[in-house]
């Protein structure tokens, strides 16, 4: 696409179909009006159904893991059925389909995870024996570890169902993402954000990320002014550490990196999946050097970790 879209030409963003993915599209699209002087109707929002979305029964892991809430969007984006894609890059696998590239994020929002609970205010004053519910094998885990008294059931679904899931009694508590709950105006359902400190985050969490075909250069030019560079340079040490330990949603990990002046701090998590042990390092650096930092901080916790670690199932 080498020119400027129009209303006789939108440009068209898949997308999936939550509220959350919906404000995630607009977002983008109101970044790019911005960016270019253009109106609404120079773009076409794509809702498109993912397995993730259409399969709400049964945990992640059984059904194929991260690529679920992204496939059926990327053979849209391969086909040339829609231009851009916009995607939650804690949904993301590490590699991208041939062809594919994300080279362009938006600014993230708070990557911190939020306790949510109608009846306490925060995970220590939960009582013993409550009932917690996530979908989120990383949650899950870390919650086993710092209180391994709680009984964890699986809670699939978008943040309404979630909510509804909660007003109804099936669990006590459950969490969330900051991020979405700010995205879509509804910060007044956390009781609280947890501290980094106490539960790591999901790697890339709060950060929205736009695939584009490799070769579009059009699309590409487009996308460069509302590329934010030190989300970029975050995501970027994040995802090589997940990338090193083959992450998926089969697998928790939590890693989170921070920038103070010319400096990058990354800190990773591993755990296994009961909950029984974490493992946790950190590594500080030059921004440049994140990617290189990810990896080695992967190395070293699978290193402390040794063989198996992973299989040790909830």
């Amino acid at each position: 696409m080498s020119d400027l879209p129009d209303p006789t030409r939108p440009l068209k963003i898949g997308t999936r179909g939550s509220k959350l993915a919906l404000a995630q599209a607009h977002e983008a699209r109101a970044r790019l009006m911005a960016a270019h002087d253009l109106p609404a109707e120079a773009f076409e929002i794509v809702v498109i159904r993912t397995t993730g979305d259409r399969v709400t029964d049964r945990p992640l892991k059984e059904i194929g893991g991260k690529g679920l809430f992204t496939k059926e969007i990327e053979e849209a984006l391969a086909d040339g059925g829609i231009d851009i894609a916009v995607h939650s890059m804690k949904d993301m696998p590490t590699v991208q389909p041939e062809g594919m590239l994300i080279d362009c994020l938006l600014p993230r929002e708070d990557a911190r995870d939020a306790f949510v609970s109608p009846h306490v205010a925060s995970i220590a004053d939960l009582p013993e024996g409550a009932v917690v519910g996530s979908s989120s094998l990383r949650r899950r885990a870390q919650l086993a570890h710092l209180r391994p008294d709680l009984r964890l059931v699986e809670f699939r679904g978008n943040v309404q169902t979630r909510l509804k899931k909660l007003e109804d009694g099936v669990a006590m508590a459950t969490f969330l993402a900051m991020a979405g709950l700010r995205r879509l105006d509804m910060l007044h359902v956390a009781r609280a954000a947890i501290d980094p400190a106490e539960m790591l985050p999901a790697v890339a969490q709060g950060a929205i990320g736009i695939e584009r075909r490799m070769d579009d250069e059009g699309v590409a030019a487009l996308l460069r002014p509302i590329n934010d560079v030190e989300t970029g340079q975050r995501i970027a040490a994040e995802r090589a550490f997940l990338a090193r330990l083959d992450g998926s949603c089969q697998t928790p990990i939590a890693g989170y990196a921070e920038l103070q002046g010319a400096r990058l701090f990354l800190r990773g998590e591993i755990l296994r999946p009961d909950g029984s042990l974490s493992l946790s390092a950190s590594r500080e650096g030059e921004i440049a050097d994140g990617p290189a930092m990810g990896g080695d901080l992967a190395e070293e916790l699978l290193a402390d970790a040794g063989q198996g670690f992973f299989e040790h199932l909830p």
